[in-house]
């Protein structure tokens, strides 16, 4: 008895404190019943629908595609699971290796959509496609309809009793099993509806792969639906396609931009080569590079920012003219505009010059424009939630030389390239014009973001900024007329970069002074700057003809012919930040430190001395008072002079002995050394 009446003095309890008034036992007991009546109702609705879904043969005659609709995802993913569990248990192969097809669906499509008629079909041909269900209806229980897509094309299927050819039984059978997201094959006849829709009327119907998941409905002629919520798409690229049907233009539209340039060059006597994505030293382009390691090897290696020496070393060779359209890598920042790894094309051609390039560029470009979209125009959103603007690639393009540009856009004479006092002069104009560079302020740092600013910025048609001073372009030749410049060029439009080329240089004693620039660039802070390759200096010494190179971003190209203005929508897999559950997977699976797999383990603390040099003399750097020493030395400095040194040459062959995980503990004494090893050991050699 206790127990029957604790509920009833909660229960009066409760209506006490909702104000309302008691009721009597016989109400009360009432009342208790009914909600467990209600209680029961709906465990059993539940139970049955779960079972009705594992047990397919017993859910009725009725097509049963639309009684999952009102589950939530994660039962209804249970009840599809169950489906291919009694699928399992029956002996049937719900994952089949192989169904025959005679047409993808677009050839379908295109073969009978003018051979047939309205409300008939062609009862002589049967033929076999298949493709992903998109909707399923049905129209009483002995009609039931599917859109299915594929290739970009869609078909209806109107499968009805009389037509299927294994009976009224496996007709039902088969049509409680379907849901929407399944992919399946059809053996039937062409036709068409009554109302005029291409149709195919199977005699036979296989599951090829069921969907386990509740998929969002499709977008419609509406607008309605679809997915689109960013982070979704971008990560589940996969359900991206499946409900967002129009995405498949972007690719499709990045495809033919890859084909149209393939056949440019080749109709041009190009031949398509390809170069290593690993290096040992990061040239070929003014980038951070990303750094990775090969154990067998012992060796820290570097994923390419650009194929550039590798391919004006095969001209060297006697490849007059070669192109590459692949992958480059470069460890900055993601926005609108850039992705870490991203598709260019480059090529070389030898015996051609930057006016040569020019010309190539706008008929490559133009023509990619017009083969795509049938003409010159394009409408281009350049930001999100900007106005389209028009943007005309009829050739001839506007060319805009760097220097007289920006004093012609800022309405001032600039410094001259030679003047001793550049760099502060144009930190004035900056100030002047509240722009902002990050350090260290080089020349072509500075000019850079001038030039952003003043010319870039205000281009919309396609225009070439041309004639960069030697400073921003240390693998261009100096212009043939105008000292302290370079034959290069730049396409821009609606303020974004397109295209990059120049006239090579091939002096290899102008190639090395450039170089060592560079380095000092480097030495002072600049983690963009290029590298010192001494085997390519050694190339050049073999003779590069006069050539002309040409950069072309992939990428951005697609982002123009689309009217996107996200780099991510033409990836068809971006990066994107790690969610949470993918960095507790990290954590749980720590990935080993460069050269750990041929290393012994060792302590982060030092038991041995390794005394050190010059400065350090006598300091034992093996041990934390002498690390901290250094550490706090190169607080602040890149180099332990400020600039590259033979001190700092002679220290870092003490320090590098030293084990990774050891050195990693100071950070100033870390990035000492990742900068100075930047520098091959020729280089490091020559400090003085």
């Amino acid at each position: 008895m206790a127990d029957d009446q604790e509920p009833e003095q909660e229960q009066e309890q409760q209506q006490q404190q909702d104000g309302d008034e008691p009721l009597s036992k016989n109400a009360l007991k009432k009342k208790q019943k009914a909600e467990k009546a209600a209680k029961a109702k709906a465990e059993k609705d539940a139970a049955r629908k779960a079972k009705d879904g594992a047990e397919p043969n017993k859910a009725g005659k009725k097509g049963g595609f639309d009684a999952d609709d009102d589950l939530d995802p994660s039962q209804y993913k249970k009840n599809r699971e169950l489906v291919v569990k009694a699928m399992e248990e029956a002996g049937e192969n719900p994952y089949p290796h192989k169904f025959h097809v005679d047409y993808r669906l677009p050839d379908f499509v295109a073969e009978f959509m003018p051979q047939t008629e309205n409300g008939a079909r062609l009862e002589n041909v049967v033929v076999s496609v298949a493709g992903r269900i998109s909707s399923a209806r049905g129209q009483g229980s002995k009609l039931c309809f599917y859109d299915i897509r594929g290739d970009g094309a869609e078909l209806q299927i109107m499968s009805d009793v009389q037509t299927f050819a294994a009976g009224e039984e496996a007709f039902f059978e088969i049509h409680r099993k379907l849901r929407k997201g399944d992919i399946v094959g059809v053996k039937g006849h062409p036709g068409k509806s009554k109302n005029g829709e291409l149709s195919i009327f199977p005699q036979e119907l296989v599951l090829l792969s069921p969907c386990l998941h509740m998929l969002p409905y499709a977008k419609g002629s509406t607008g309605l639906g679809g997915i689109t919520n960013m982070e979704t798409r971008y990560r589940q690229r996969y359900l991206d396609l499946i409900v967002n049907t129009e995405i498949r233009n972007v690719f499709d539209t990045r495809s033919k931009i890859i084909n149209g340039i393939r056949k440019f060059l080749d109709d041009r006597h190009f031949m398509e080569v390809e170069t290593p994505m690993m290096n040992m030293i990061p040239g070929g382009a003014v980038a951070r590079p990303f750094i990775t390691y090969h154990n067998d090897l012992d060796l820290r290696m570097f994923l390419r920012i650009a194929p550039e020496l590798y391919l004006k070393m095969l001209v060297i060779g006697g490849l007059d003219r070669v192109y590459e359209i692949g992958r480059q890598f470069r460890n900055e920042g993601i926005d609108l505009t850039h992705n870490p790894e991203f598709t260019t094309l480059e090529f070389y051609q030898a015996y051609a010059d930057y006016e040569d390039l020019m010309v190539m560029c706008e008929e490559l470009i133009s023509g990619l424009v017009k083969s795509i979209t049938g003409g010159y125009k394009i409408k281009y959103s350049p930001k999100p939630g900007m106005p389209e603007v028009e943007i005309n690639f009829e050739p001839p393009f506007k060319r805009i030389s760097m220097m007289e540009g920006l004093e012609e856009a800022m309405n001032v004479k600039l410094p001259a390239l030679d003047d001793p006092d550049v760099d502060t002069k144009l930190v004035k104009l900056l100030q002047k014009h509240e722009l902002e560079c990050s350090p260290p302020h080089t020349t072509a740092r500075l000019l850079d973001t001038l030039v952003g600013e003043f010319l870039e910025d205000n281009i919309i048609h396609p225009t070439f900024i041309t004639e960069h001073p030697q400073t921003m372009s240390p693998l261009a030749k100096y212009h043939r007329s105008k000292p302290f410049l370079t034959e290069r060029f730049e396409l821009f439009a609606a303020g974004r970069e397109l295209a990059n080329a120049y006239t090579e240089l091939n002096n290899p004693v102008v190639q090395y002074k450039l170089f060592l620039d560079q380095a000092k660039a480097a030495g002072a802070g600049d983690d963009e700057a290029m590298v010192l390759d001494d085997s390519f200096v050694t190339a050049l010494e073999h003779g590069l003809p006069p050539t002309g190179g040409f950069g072309l971003g992939v990428d951005r190209m697609t982002m123009f012919l689309t009217n996107k203005n996200n780099i991510k929508e033409v990836l068809l897999f971006p990066a994107m930040k790690p969610t949470d559950e993918q960095l507790t997977m990290i954590a749980a699976n720590p990935s080993p430190a460069p050269g750990a797999a041929a290393a012994k383990p060792r302590t982060t603390t030092m038991m041995v001395k390794v005394m050190g040099v010059g400065a350090y003399d006598g300091v034992n750097l093996g041990s934390d008072e002498g690390m901290k020493k250094l550490e706090q030395a190169l607080d602040g400095k890149s180099f332990l002079s400020g600039s590259p040194s033979r001190a700092d040459a002679e220290l870092l062959d003490v320090v590098y002995t030293l084990p990774s995980e050891f050195i990693a503990k100071y950070p100033n004494v870390n990035g000492w050394v990742q900068t100075c090893l930047l520098f091959n050991p020729n280089i490091r050699a020559s400090w003085s």
